[in-house]
């Protein structure tokens, strides 16, 4: 972004995030960086903020299709490759419009995080901020790639009863969440690492009980190759 966002735009519990995206490093949310002499794959999520219908701040997230071959049933932003031509912010729009119908000319795109790798895919992927100003209804237009939509309150994601730790069979462990209305389904992985150590950067972060541990489902790690670096669901398409 070239020009710092008009402020008065955006909400008060959203400044801090329109404000300091700029300053995020790799480095402040993930210790995997795009190597110099790698060729990668590249792709753009949305991470989209809004204000749900009781005024409570929210993101917007996607749970991956329970049939898919990969990574079923895993929590996500809606996201995708970049096509030829595109920009990180054009694919990010797009494939929000494709899987959920989240028009594009009702988010206010503010800012990018820095690009993220993701060892076992090759993947770089860019995560687009926006801000959905006058939220509406969206649904599952794709139902190929995903099963439902969540619309998760932020003070709910901080809440220390809905952080755990997560472990991967590989051994892997990291920053988890406790999502959905009886908050049975865990967001983990590359998602829930962007929000933890985002939230944590703006200084938005809560003491939670990191021993508190959760294995992941079986029907989560279908498809998958157990490997100690895993970094997983991004919901890109292979």
């Amino acid at each position: 972004m070239t020009e710092s966002p008009d402020l008065s735009r955006f909400p008060t519990w959203l400044h801090p995030v329109v404000e300091r995206c700029g300053e995020v490093t790799a480095d402040h949310l993930t210790r995997f960086v795009v190597p110099p002499d790698s060729d990668p794959r590249r792709g753009a999520v949305l991470m989209v903020f809004a204000e749900g219908d009781d005024g409570e701040p929210e993101v917007l997230l996607t749970e991956r299709a329970h049939h898919m071959r990969s990574q079923p049933g895993q929590v996500s932003f809606p996201g995708g490759h970049i096509d030829p031509g595109e920009t990180v912010v054009e694919a990010a729009l797009r494939e929000a419009w494709e899987e959920i119908g989240l028009a594009p000319a009702e988010v206010e795109v503010f800012g990018e995080l820095p690009e993220l790798w993701l060892p076992p895919a090759n993947f770089a992927v860019t995560p687009v901020l926006g801000y959905w100003r006058d939220r509406g209804e969206v649904s599952v237009v794709s139902p190929d790639e995903v099963h439902a939509i969540h619309h998760e309150r932020i003070s709910e994601l901080l809440d220390p009863a809905h952080r755990i730790s997560v472990r991967h069979p590989s051994g892997w462990v990291g920053p988890g969440f406790l999502i959905g209305e009886d908050k049975e389904l865990i967001l983990w992985g590359f998602t829930a690492g962007i929000i933890s150590r985002l939230f944590e950067f703006l200084g938005w972060g809560t003491e939670w009980d990191r021993s508190k541990m959760r294995e992941l489902p079986a029907r989560m790690l279908q498809g998958e190759q157990a490997r100690a670096d895993l970094a997983p669901n991004t919901n890109l398409r292979e």
